[in-house]
């Protein structure tokens, strides 16, 4: 007897988890990068992409249950956009890779 519901909710679960999948750390400095007033960017939550630090779509290929973070620049301007993934100012630098958790971390791994 096989439930159709069971089958989907499966399905869901596989491809978005109900506890997302931690952030891993991508680069334990930050990039700098030429923001262009009124663009809309897409920066990397999970740490998986490869076009650091904006998103290429890792996260939904490797189910993290993540999803980037969209933002439009207000101005043209020079940024350092975090690559570790742990800052509290989520996409710009806060100088957080600098702490000991972070320099201690493995590239790839989460914090």
């Amino acid at each position: 007897d096989l439930n159709p519901r069971r089958n989907i909710s499966s399905w869901l679960a596989r491809w978005f988890p109900r506890t997302p999948a931690r952030s891993v750390v991508a680069l334990k400095t930050p990039i700098k990068v030429e923001l262009v007033a009124g663009k809309t960017y897409r920066w990397c939550v999970c740490g998986r992409s490869k076009k650091q630090p904006f998103c290429d779509g890792s996260h939904f290929f490797q189910r993290t249950g993540l999803s980037p973070l969209k933002f439009k620049a207000q101005e043209t301007r020079t940024v350092a956009l975090c690559t570790c993934k742990a800052t509290q100012r989520p996409p710009y630098c806060d100088g957080t890779h600098r702490s000991e958790r972070v320099q201690k971390a493995e590239v790839g791994s989460p914090l």
